[in-house]
């Protein structure tokens, strides 16, 4: 029955492109720790989001245009153990990114504007567990993050971050009972701070002024879950509080011409809702289907992130064939409406009805 829960995880991850403040692209899971004996996987995955919208009539009213880019996501994670109470993982993963084009010559206030955002990590992680079934574990996790802007619209400004390295750590506990495929787990994962060493251009400023600019990806804690409800039936989900709210870069030229204003930043902290059914067919196939769902936070999105909450449909399927598995998934997201802003009081823009569609294969191996 467990391993029903496989073609759920490996739907829902390749749908990010409207998770968490918009920049978040895979949701950490502690999933692979949990598999049995020696476990090794890769992932792929590709999505397309459709992201576009209005000026307001003041500002001629003209369209923006796709400016959210399409992307692919890689991931890998390797699962063993030391002895029977011991074992290790370690997951590489592409947490946050972001790739902005608004195209030239449309009329739109932001024209020809571009952003992007790249990151990786790799975690390593320890778990203990009692006779009893309960566990803890803990880890440390290394990220890399970097980031360039575009910006014709404000002061002609431009600005290169390179890539930085930080460091967090992540811990959490769980109760499993393995007769009826039941485990819980809660996993904090702390912030990181980032020094990007930064090269700035504007109108007002001059060409290529250095400073730091001082990034930290936000502490997050998961809740995941899942319990068999009836033979080769099996209900799974998570809860998911992310603190987007201290999330915000603001480089220092940036800042200074936009009177104290942020590339990117976002008021308000995220809660998201995931659950689906996993359903194993026979010894080969399995399927699932989930649904998540993060509220919108309202108020004013930045014109480089117009999203504001979202939902999530994911189908997966699976098939085992020995010691190999195939997993395969589909998702569509409903990406939330949102408004822009120039002055942080009036609209400048208006995005709404937009979408993402999702495809992704994992293959994993147990030795």
């Amino acid at each position: 029955m467990t391993r029903a829960i496989g073609t759920a995880v490996a739907a829902s991850l390749f749908a990010s492109a409207a998770h968490g403040g918009g920049v978040e692209r895979s949701a950490f899971s502690t999933r692979v720790l949990f598999q049995e004996g020696t476990y090794a996987e890769f992932s792929f995955g590709a999505v397309s989001p459709d992201v576009s919208g209005n000026a307001v009539a003041g500002l001629g009213g003209f369209p923006s245009g796709d400016m959210a880019a399409d992307y692919v996501q890689f991931g890998a994670a390797f699962r063993a153990d030391l002895n029977e109470r011991l074992s290790y993982a370690i997951i590489f993963d592409q947490p946050y990114g972001a790739d902005v084009d608004y195209a030239a010559g449309t009329g739109y206030f932001a024209a020809g504007s571009t952003a992007s955002l790249n990151s990786s990590a790799v975690t390593a992680m320890l778990k203990y567990t009692t006779p009893d079934n309960f566990s803890v574990y803990g880890g440390l996790r290394a990220q890399t993050l970097s980031a360039e802007a575009v910006v014709p619209f404000v002061d002609n400004y431009s600005a290169d971050g390179a890539q930085d390295e930080g460091f967090g750590y992540i811990f959490g506990a769980a109760y499993e009972r393995p007769e009826i495929a039941l485990r819980v787990a809660l996993t904090y994962i702390s912030k990181i701070r980032h020094e990007l060493d930064t090269t700035e251009t504007t109108d007002t400023f001059g060409a290529d002024r250095r400073s730091t600019t001082t990034v930290d990806t936000p502490q997050q804690l998961n809740l995941e879950f899942q319990s068999g409800v009836a033979q080769d039936t099996l209900v799974f989900g998570a809860v998911r509080w992310v603190n987007w709210s201290d999330f915000d870069i603001s480089p220092d030229d940036y800042a200074t011409v936009t009177s104290g204003g942020s590339l990117v930043s976002y008021d308000s902290d995220t809660i998201t809702y995931a659950l689906g059914v996993g359903r194993r067919l026979n010894d080969a196939w399995s399927v699932s289907a989930s649904a998540s769902y993060e509220a919108p936070t309202g108020g004013f999105a930045s014109n480089l992130g117009p999203t504001d909450g979202n939902t999530t449909l994911n189908l997966g399927a699976q098939h085992t064939r020995g010691n190999v598995s195939i997993s395969g998934g589909v998702s569509y997201a409903f990406i939330g409406d949102t408004e822009t802003t120039l002055d942080g009081i009036n609209a400048a823009s208006d995005f709404s009805g937009n979408n993402a569609i999702g495809a992704g294969v994992r293959v994993g191996v147990t030795f």
